[in-house]
């Protein structure tokens, strides 16, 4: 599973951007259409799995994580059979972004739960920090790779290595078999779904102290996170005039950051203890993007985006292993899929949502103003970080009653 995880995530890298350079280079798209490409693809994907995460929890992960990985696959090669025959248009670009934003939720969901059935519960966090790990290994080495295959072999060359690395993944899924057959997820009262069960994972997030609490902190931190990050695009290569190298350079050098924080997120958290650990890097994480607000230009600027960056994503590299450990910890054996579920929504959705208003702020106050009160708010999550301990989850709970029972 490891393996696959790392081909896919390559995959992914190795075409980040890809579909704007399509939409801009072969389609002559405008700025409207490729904002449109990125917002809706993700919004409309968010809403169309929102009811996939109810239906992935009374099956068998393996086949459905299998199933997501061949439909990304599927989709993502339409794109150079159409642009190979000359009928690659805007709405298949869409479509095709909707499918595979759908398909990675709903991949997400299944895959924490399977992972959970997998792996001892000693070892998850062993698990979630080579899965960071390797997530910030990629993010370093995908991009330039993937813009050096463009340049050997077109515009679409990354998307077929992204469909082939899904491919990969599934292949990969597919022979990860645990000591013992998955079993079959009971459902006492009825096998199909009703339309109640679209809201249980939001139910059981907001009915549970210790992942409420930290639901609401990931929904802000990263959707204001998020959100000043055209900002500062707009900032560095307008206002400011650094080279497109140079933005590249200031968010790739600083994942290195983020490698480092996974490697040590078991030593300290073995030290200190998980919980200790989570607060601190939680509330550490959340002290750097106001620095953002000051960049200036030339090497100093530079060097202050790169300096704001690395200790944002080592903070993060840290807290991200044992906060996935920590959700699924607290999290019982038959809620994993509608909880992730639940979770990955609404993350995506406080995202843009948010990206939507910084960008009305950004025109209104200044990119800088608008900044500096991203920074500032930020300053506020540590608050909604989980004070008390909570209790470890394993068992099932019993479902709720249905109205009227």
């Amino acid at each position: 599973m490891w393996g696959a995880y790392g081909t896919s995530a390559l995959g992914t890298w190795l075409a980040f951007g890809a579909f704007p350079l399509i939409a801009i280079r072969v389609l002559h798209a405008g700025s409207a259409e490729v904002a449109a490409l990125s917002s809706a693809g993700a919004a409309v994907g968010a809403a169309v799995a929102v009811p996939l995460g109810p239906w992935v929890e009374f099956r068998r992960k393996r086949p459905v994580l299998v199933a997501m990985d061949l439909a990304r696959f599927v989709a993502l090669l339409t794109i150079p059979v159409a642009f190979a025959l000359g009928a690659l248009s805007f709405l298949q670009l869409l479509a095709v972004s909707v499918v595979v934003a759908a398909a990675d939720i709903t991949f997400r969901s299944a895959s924490g739960a399977f992972l959970k059935t997998l792996v001892p519960a000693e070892d998850l966090l062993v698990a979630n920090a080579r899965f960071e790990s390797t997530a910030w290994t990629t993010t370093i080495l995908g991009p330039p790779l993937g813009g050096a295959l463009i340049g050997l072999l077109g515009p679409v060359a990354t998307v077929v290595a992204d469909a082939l690395s899904y491919l990969l993944s599934a292949l990969g899924i597919h022979a990860a078999r645990g000591p013992e057959a998955e079993p079959v997820p009971e459902r006492r009262d009825a096998a199909r779904m009703r339309a109640g069960d679209l809201l249980d994972g939001w139910r059981y997030i907001l009915g549970n102290q210790a992942l409420r609490a930290l639901f609401f902190n990931t929904a802000v931190f990263n959707g204001l996170v998020m959100a000043a990050e055209p900002l500062l695009a707009v900032l560095m290569l307008g206002r400011l005039g650094f080279a497109p190298w140079q933005y590249g350079l200031a968010f790739a050098a600083p994942s290195i950051g983020g490698l480092l924080g996974a490697r040590l997120a078991r030593p300290l958290a073995t030290r200190f203890g998980q919980r200790q650990v989570l607060l601190v890097s939680g509330a550490l994480r959340a002290l750097w993007p106001v620095g953002l607000a000051f960049v200036g230009p030339g090497t100093g600027g530079l060097l202050t985006v790169i300096g704001v960056e690395l200790g944002l994503i080592f903070c993060c590299g840290v807290f991200n292993p044992l906060y996935a450990t920590y959700r699924l910890e607290r999290t019982a054996n038959d809620r994993v899929a509608r909880t992730l579920n639940a979770w990955t929504v609404t993350t995506k959705a406080s995202t843009a949502a948010l990206t939507a208003v910084w960008g009305v702020l950004g025109a209104v106050l200044g990119l800088r103003p608008a900044l500096a009160l991203a920074g500032v708010l930020l300053l506020a999550t540590p608050l909604l970080l989980p004070r008390r301990a909570a209790v470890t989850l394993t068992a099932p709970e019993p479902e709720p009653a249905p109205s009227g029972a």
